[in-house]
């Protein structure tokens, strides 16, 4: 039975970068800082051809063939090409305009020394790695010179780079399991606190055991890890494989935090995708995905097991390119997997054989259906990039059963959603107050909140959930409005204004079920909160149900701002005197205008209520103004 194709939770990206596939005349090479892969072909005396994410980073030229390329990378902004064709030197050309194109050349300063590569850590800002350490340089493109800034010495087996921190790490000491980090940041290169990884087994006699295939470097949730694929070893307890990382602060001791679970053993390749480690597994051609923020029971380092089962990546097919084609020869399915592939931080993967660079992405939808947990469910999709669709069809999709018993769980959903909610409404809140007192007060630094999708507040869920759930025929009013008070519930516990409209929802509910006894009692007891749209509401009821009348202006008085409602509400009533008799006795009789009461008291054909009412401001006009008395006759036209 084949696999539903919903079930696939990896895919790789639609559009991939296409370049020429290696062969035996063109080399394909990939610089991690700035995403671009060279294809060079003839060392370059044919041409090189540059492909980066995006049409303006591509680029095209020609180099002169001085001997087959090691390495080869643009700095930031494709201002000056760095290439390294021997084990001494690096050579520069330059790809500023009015600058001249000529190549100039810097060996390594340190004797006997072979480069082992370099790193751009800015646009004129370049490190040599050595096996004897490195050297961190300024170029100056105009002087076609290089000046070395700091250089330090250290027995090197390979390094790593990672572009988004500019932080070196350099594998150093006999069994290669000491590794030493440098961060580069404006011109200034400092030595990080150097941290042991624990191998499995250590070799007798010593000899290099931990082999660069198996660290990467990369950011989660903000913070620079080093991952250490463990593999499994026939000697230790530990049957299967594991990743093994380390936290590496930019000061500080680098501390082992956490431990991923493979249950398997195999060759694996790691990457980052939207804060989630995914460990591609090739034989049996799946990946595992694991998010680190899922909180595990506590231990001095959190073990994790994967969050979703074991899935491949979702079929691709290739479409066939030239002019040999047939246009309708269908496209090709790529080999996934394939042993050809090359897999780069974060979330790079390419085929140099096939001329394909990916990015592999994560699709939401899919984890719903293979995460049973609500609970969890929730609390991994809130980290995730793209998540708020999928939340609000994950709040349907709960509500469609209708149970009574799903309700702790609509319950728990709801405070995840909320606590969310609140704390982006109170960074808010701090942001504007910071603002408001000024910069000498607030800080400086302070930024203002980025509101991200899986901020889920009342109008999306009202929109997009609640607004649909009430109007199902299906489901029993009880559960509607247990739902409905439930949310209601989750808002006020984290002191989150409750807006109107969801009142209004409820009490929409109540009336069309004639709940009328609930919303007497939801009102009586203040589980509805006063508010004017709510006593307008409960006034257009009066019809349907008499109380709500009293009711209403029972919460316009609470209110104590609705004084000129309360007074539309009565002479909309004729109750002329009422409303006389309620704007004396909160003190607004001298300022009210006397027409409106006057006009209401005519229309109620009742010439004594009127000649009162004439009278009570007759009073109120001579007591104010020490003016003689008025002429009925000028209000009764």
């Amino acid at each position: 039975m084949t696999e539903p194709p919903q079930q696939h939770y990896l895919e790789l990206s639609e559009n991939p970068v296409q370049f020429e596939h290696a062969s035996s005349v063109n080399n394909v090479f990939f610089d991690e800082a700035n995403k671009q892969v060279f294809a060079v072909r003839s060392g370059g005396a044919t041409g090189v051809v540059v492909k980066g994410p995006d049409d303006k980073s591509s680029v095209a030229f020609r180099m002169d063939d001085k001997g087959e390329v090691k390495c080869i990378k643009f700095s930031i902004g494709n201002k000056i090409l760095a290439v390294q064709r021997t084990s001494k030197s690096v050579d520069f050309i330059n790809f500023i305009p009015d600058y001249p194109h000529t190549e100039f050349s810097q060996e390594c300063k340190t004797k006997n020394a072979n480069v082992l590569g370099f790193c751009w850590t800015n646009w004129n800002e370049i490190v040599f790695i050595t096996d004897q350490g490195i050297e961190f340089y300024q170029v100056f493109p105009d002087k076609r010179s290089l000046k070395l800034l700091k250089n330090q010495s250290i027995n090197v087996n390979w390094y790593q780079y990672c572009p988004e921190t500019a932080v070196i790490l350099l594998s150093t000491t006999v069994q290669g399991n000491i590794l030493q980090p440098f961060a580069f940041r404006n011109g200034t290169m400092s030595k990080m606190s150097k941290f042991e990884i624990e191998l499995p087994v250590i070799p007798k006699p010593a000899k290099l055991s931990l082999s660069e295939r198996d660290i990467a470097m990369a950011t989660i949730y903000g913070q620079l890890y080093v991952m250490y694929l463990k593999h499994h070893s026939r000697t230790a307890n530990s049957p299967s494989a594991e990743v093994v990382l380390y936290h590496l602060p930019r000061e500080g001791a680098c501390k082992k935090s956490h431990v991923l679970k493979l249950n398997t053993t195999g060759k694996f390749a790691l990457n980052i995708v939207d804060n989630l480690v995914v460990v591609h597994h090739q034989s049996s051609q799946t990946s595992l995905i694991f998010d680190i923020n899922l909180k595990e029971p506590d231990c001095a380092v959190n073990t994790h097991q994967p969050v979703l089962p074991a899935r491949s990546i979702h079929p691709y097919r290739m479409p066939l390119a030239g002019p040999a084609v047939v246009p309708s020869q269908p496209p090709v399915p790529c080999q996934l997997y394939s042993s050809s592939w090359s897999v780069f931080q974060p979330d790079i993967i390419i085929s140099a054989s096939e001329g394909y660079l990916w990015y592999l992405q994560v699709k939401l939808h899919p984890t719903v259906n293979l995460l049973q947990d609500k609970g969890k469910l929730m609390d991994f999709l809130l980290r995730r990039r793209d998540c708020k669709m999928v939340i609000l069809s994950v709040c349907s999709q709960i509500l469609e059963g209708g149970v009574k018993g799903s309700l702790p769980v609509v319950a728990t959903v709801f405070d995840k959603l909320n606590q969310v909610y609140k704390e982006y409404l109170e960074a808010e809140q701090s942001y504007t107050v910071a603002m408001e007192s000024g910069p000498s007060r607030g800080s400086a630094a302070q930024k203002r909140p980025v509101r991200t999708q899986a901020v889920i507040d009342q109008s999306d869920m009202y929109t997009h959930v609640l607004s649909s759930f009430t109007e199902r025929k299906e489901v029993s009013h009880k559960f509607v409005i247990a739902v409905l008070m439930e949310y209601i519930r989750s808002l006020n516990q984290h002191q989150i204004t409750v807006q109107h409209y969801l009142y209004e929802l409820v009490i929409k509910t109540l009336v069309q079920h004639n709940l009328f006894y609930m919303l007497h009692q939801f009102l009586q007891y203040h589980v509805l909160s006063d508010s004017k749209p709510l006593a307008c509401l409960l006034l257009s009821l009066e019809s349907t149900y008499p109380p709500a009348h009293q009711l209403s202006l029972d919460m316009l008085k609470r209110l104590s701002t609705a004084n000129d409602e309360i007074v539309e509400v009565l002479l909309s009533k004729q109750q002329v005197l009422g409303a006389l008799r309620f704007i004396r006795s909160v003190g607004g009789h001298d300022n009210v205008s006397a027409r409106k009461f006057l006009d209401a008291a005519r229309q109620t054909g009742d010439q004594m209520l009127f000649y009162t009412v004439f009278r009570s401001f007759q009073q109120r006009n001579q007591r104010l103004r020490g003016s003689p008395a008025f002429n009925p006759g000028e209000h009764c036209d």
